[in-house]
């Protein structure tokens, strides 16, 4: 799941922090990659356990998976996400992801 010109054009971004060897990692991103097949957003991965993701391993690093939830309208520039972002953490379903992506939509349009 790589960016792609068609993909900035959505409005939706989730950021995946994920870790090495991490099995729920593994599952959340089959997850994200099932619904990615019926709706397509903007996504990025961080690493937490990598020395550029400093600020966010001492936030994740032992709750990893945890995906944010944005509108690319709102976006900090610098860190690809906000700290308003609506969360997902650890295990979650298909239809939580969903729900997560239509909370984040519907919320002021």
């Amino acid at each position: 799941m790589r960016p792609t010109a068609v993909l900035l054009q959505h409005a939706l971004r989730l950021t995946f922090f994920t870790r090495p060897n991490c099995m729920l990692c593994t599952e959340a991103k089959d997850v994200l990659s099932k619904v990615w097949d019926r709706r397509h957003f903007e996504y990025d991965e961080i690493d937490v356990m990598q020395a550029a993701s400093k600020e966010w391993k001492n936030l994740y690093e032992f709750d990893t998976p945890v995906v944010h939830f944005d509108k690319t309208r709102d976006l900090n520039q610098t860190t690809g996400t906000t700290m308003k972002a609506r969360k997902l953490m650890h295990r979650f379903t298909e239809a939580e992801v969903e729900a997560a992506m239509d909370a984040v939509e519907q919320s002021q349009k």
